[in-house]
C-alpha cells in the first residue's frame, strides 16, 4: 500500500506546482486555496507511505515523479522546450525513480 500512496502522493505534487503557478505568488484565492489542500494531501500520503518505504527512497520516488511529470507536462501544455537532450534527461529520472524501487528494501544489489 506504500507505494500506492507513494505514487499519488507524487501525482498530487506535480499538480500543486501547477497550483503555484496559478496561486500568482498566493495572491489569488482559489488557485491558493486548492493548492494548499494539494500540498497538504501530497504530505500526507507521503508521509503515510514512510512507513512503510525508507525515508530515502520515498523522498527521491515522490520528487522524481513530481520532477518528471511536471517536466512533461510543461512541454505538452505549457510550450516549454522538449529537445531530445531534456526528453533524456526526464528519461533518466524515470530510470532512477524505477532502480530505486526494484533496488529497494530486501532486493540483492548486484554491485555489492
Amino acid at each position: 500500500m506504500g507505494w500506492i500512496y507513494l505514487l499519488v502522493a507524487g501525482v498530487l505534487e506535480c499538480l500543486w506546482a501547477i497550483g503555484l503557478k496559478y496561486s500568482d505568488g498566493f495572491t489569488r484565492l482559489w488557485p491558493s486555496l486548492f493548492t494548499a489542500v494539494l500540498i497538504l494531501l501530497s504530505l500526507t500520503l507521503l508521509s503515510l507511505a514512510m512507513r512503510t518505504i525508507p525515508v530515502g527512497t520515498a523522498y527521491a520516488v515522490w520528487s522524481g515523479i513530481g520532477a518528471a511529470a511536471l517536466a512533461v507536462v510543461g512541454i505538452l501544455f505549457m510550450q516549454e522546450p522538449g529537445g531530445l537532450m531534456r526528453m533524456l534527461c526526464i528519461g533518466m529520472i524515470i530510470a532512477g525513480v524505477v532502480g530505486l524501487k526494484l533496488f529497494g528494501e530486501g532486493a540483492s544489489d548486484s554491485l555489492s
